[in-house]
């Protein structure tokens, strides 16, 4: 892996808060090693290490995406939901930051039938028999608009999704433990954000930050997105110098 220089400024990361943890009395024993300092009963994180790490983050990313890998972004929580999406839609990544359904991983067959009857549904309202989707007497076709907002509320971010992803990107493992176990168990690896109540040594890689504030997520979300579409772009002139050769 090559290593990349990223620009981080004091100023950007100060203002996200990317430094502050959890009261001292919910520590994890294992983010000692992370914590700079005590300050008014909560922990704070060393900013060094969370660039440092943050920076190799964006490294790994970078050089998985110029080689051509799926990235599966996961946040259900309030916070985090609209935060996934635009990291998502920026770097044309696939996303989950609703309702997480059991075994979308585990259970992958079963999964790409979902989306296919999701794409289905799509397309028999926008082009097929509109006119029986608007009739509300019909018991049939509030089955299917039921069925329809419920695949495109849980499967929306993942309805072009045609294999497992590569690596998956997680907000709050301790949040979304059903996913982090599917993950285990299919051995795709993890990014984490990982803060001072958890511990950080049960990832693949982790970024020791604060995972509850809005700015903070953001700020890290985006920059990895932004390593994932320069490695996009290098693994694009790749196939394009393959299809003139």
């Amino acid at each position: 892996m090559i290593k990349r220089y990223w620009k981080f400024y004091l100023y950007n990361l100060m203002k996200s808060g990317i430094f502050f943890g959890h009261i001292i009395n919910k520590c994890d024993k294992k983010m000692h090693p992370f914590i700079y300092a005590k300050h008014k009963g909560i922990h704070i994180i060393n900013i060094a290490l969370t660039v440092r790490f943050l920076e190799e983050a964006c490294n790994l990313v970078f050089d998985a995406a110029s080689n051509g890998n799926d990235f599966l972004f996961v946040g259900t929580s309030t916070r985090s939901s609209s935060l996934v999406k635009l990291a998502a839609n920026k770097s044309r990544c696939h996303y989950v930051n609703k309702k997480w359904l059991r075994g979308i991983l585990t259970n992958w067959d079963t999964t790409e039938k979902l989306i296919y009857k999701l794409r289905y549904l799509k397309e028999e309202k926008y082009m097929g028999d509109s006119c029986f989707f608007n009739s509300i007497k019909n018991k049939n076709t509030l089955k299917k608009k039921q069925l329809l907002s419920m695949f495109n509320k849980n499967l929306h971010g993942i309805k072009y999704m045609t294999k497992l992803p590569d690596i998956i990107i997680l907000v709050d493992h301790k949040k979304d433990l059903n996913i982090f176990q599917e993950c285990i168990l299919l051995k795709i690896p993890t990014i984490c954000l990982i803060d001072t109540n958890s511990d950080p040594y049960i990832t693949d890689f982790f970024i020791p930050s604060n995972n509850d504030a809005i700015y903070s997520i953001r700020f890290i979300l985006l920059k990895l997105a932004s390593s994932i579409c320069g490695g996009r772009s290098i693994y694009n002139f790749k196939i394009i110098n393959k299809s003139l050769n």
